[in-house]
């Protein structure tokens, strides 16, 4: 079962497709969970450069990665909510 954060930066990419005019899913069809790679979402790197910056301003963070370390280190949402974790606990 997710958490609230898990929840809420589910909420996030969701909108943010939504607003783009996306329809994202994941390819396998079903709900997006912690589980799902981000690929699979069609998030490209300007998708998830939008998504980690609507993070950032969600939770008043910063997050220091440029785009290829951001695919190399987050390759799906759970890998999103623990850097976010990480960062809140850290007070970043």
């Amino acid at each position: 079962m997710a958490d609230q954060l898990t929840n809420e930066i589910i909420a996030m990419i969701k909108k943010r497709a939504a607003s783009e005019g996306g329809n994202i899913a994941p390819a396998s069809g079903g709900e997006i969970t912690a589980a799902t790679g981000l690929t699979s979402l069609g998030i490209d790197s300007l998708g998830l450069a939008d998504v980690l910056w609507d993070l950032e301003q969600a939770y008043g963070i910063k997050i220091e990665m440029n785009t290829s370390e951001a695919w190399s280190d987050l390759q799906n949402v759970g890998d999103m909510v623990e850097a976010v974790r990480g960062l809140l606990a850290k007070g970043a």
